[in-house]
């Protein structure tokens, strides 16, 4: 084993960061940047989707793979980053994923073609993964144990005002510019929050290089998967951003197509109701708390199936409504499932949230993409039968959890939330 810095004993000994100093208000606000700048390059694209498909000619799910070829890499990418960042260092890997993704968002503004811009994009979804993987370790080493949750909460808090942010500011630019011109601003505020981040990042004190990282994950894996409870939580992880990320990526073919015709800035003001996510992961994760995951699960994962149905309405109140239930609804729902997953994981806990983000952005990527053949073959009603198949999946999920048997562990630290 090698160090980063010193001796393995230098490291141990090294101070934690404690809530009032100023190096951990430094960090806690470098976290904010990181969530924010990581989701908003993520999915500043998905309001774009239907410019990109008037713009290339292109059917709906084949304009999906801008998003779709980001969130997948991301997938595999963070079940690598955690290894690396074993070897490198969290704080320089995440100042390299961001910079990295900045650059590279910059240059899908320019690509000179659809699959250049889908190159682009496949390679920054693998240098975002840098992020999400290494947050967590990051804030755990260099914090002590009991301000890890405010500092978790702020990372957490900017994952969800970047994923609303990105989207807005990509939505209200190209209203009144181009889509080109929307990535241009997306990948440059990324590099500013990159570069800010960089700045109030302390340097790591307690980090311990380790050559002996690279296989933690799949040796790890066996002992995770025969675990009943985790492998549901996968699957709720796979199925419900699957059904979320499908209503927000045809949300906008929806709404720009008659009846309603709305503008592009119109379309972008829908994702401020991610806002409702945030309270309602807080709200359903302080519920579960105090009453037990297993007993309140079924609720999240119902207001999610009856927000889908909502949308299937034809008037443009009850249309938006129903995203909004929606939101609450898969937030209520993922917040839960990503404590569960810490919970169950134990010592584990670290590899078993890298699986449970695997199958999240896998959800992401390949369950958005399959929704769009349902908006090809038959509307916006064969994306709310796609996506109501996917929610009942999910409850069935939440009732089979009802029977797992309960582990006792020591509680884990705070899992992020992302959008």
């Amino acid at each position: 084993m090698t160090m980063s810095s010193g001796s393995s004993g230098d490291a141990t000994a090294a101070t934690a960061l404690a809530a009032g100093s100023v190096a951990y208000r430094r960090l806690t606000l470098a976290m904010l940047f990181a969530g924010f700048a990581t989701f908003s390059t993520l999915y500043a694209v998905q309001p774009l989707l239907p410019l990109l498909a008037a713009h290339y000619a292109l059917s709906a799910e084949a304009a999906s793979l801008a998003v779709s070829l980001a969130t997948g890499p991301l997938a595999l990418g963070i079940l690598v980053a955690g290894a690396l960042s074993d070897r490198v260092g969290r704080r320089p890997l995440m100042v390299a994923a961001m910079m990295a993704a900045g650059i590279l968002t910059l240059a899908a503004a320019v690509a000179p073609g659809w699959y250049m811009l889908l190159a682009l994009r496949l390679l920054a979804g693998l240098a975002l993964a840098g992020v999400p993987a290494v947050a967590m370790a990051y804030v755990a080493e260099e914090v002590d144990a009991a301000s890890v949750g405010s500092a978790m909460g702020l990372y957490i808090a900017g994952s969800a005002l970047g994923g609303m942010g990105g989207r807005l500011i990509a939505s209200l630019v190209a209203a009144v510019a181009d889509w080109r011109w929307a990535l241009a601003v997306v990948g440059l505020a990324g590099l500013a929050m990159a570069e800010t981040f960089r700045r109030l990042a302390p340097p790591s004190r307690r980090f311990v290089a380790s050559a002996g990282g690279w296989l933690a994950l799949p040796r790890g894996a066996p002992m995770l998967f025969r675990d009943a409870g985790l492998r549901l939580l996968y699957a709720e992880a796979f199925v419900l951003m699957g059904a979320f990320v499908t209503i927000y990526n045809y949300a906008g073919f929806h709404l720009l197509a008659p009846p309603y015709s709305l503008g592009q800035g119109a379309v972008g003001a829908v994702f401020l109701l991610y806002a409702l996510g945030s309270i309602s992961s807080g709200w359903f994760g302080a519920l579960a708390g105090r009453v037990g995951r297993r007993r309140v699960f079924w609720i999240p994962a119902t207001i999610l199936m009856a927000g889908i149905a909502l949308t299937a309405a034809q008037p443009l109140w009850l249309v938006v409504s129903g995203i909004a239930v929606v939101t609450i609804g898969f937030f209520g729902s993922h917040s839960i499932a990503s404590a569960w997953v810490g919970r169950r994981g134990g010592a584990a806990r670290g590899q078993a949230a890298a699986w449970y983000l695997f199958f999240y952005y896998l959800g992401s990527s390949v369950l958005g993409s399959v929704g769009g053949v349902a908006w090809t073959r038959a509307g916006w009603p064969g994306v709310v039968g796609f996506c109501l198949v996917l929610g009942a999946l999910a409850l069935a999920g939440g009732l089979l959890l009802r029977r797992v048997e309960p582990l006792g562990s020591t509680p884990a630290l705070p899992e992020p939330v992302e959008p």
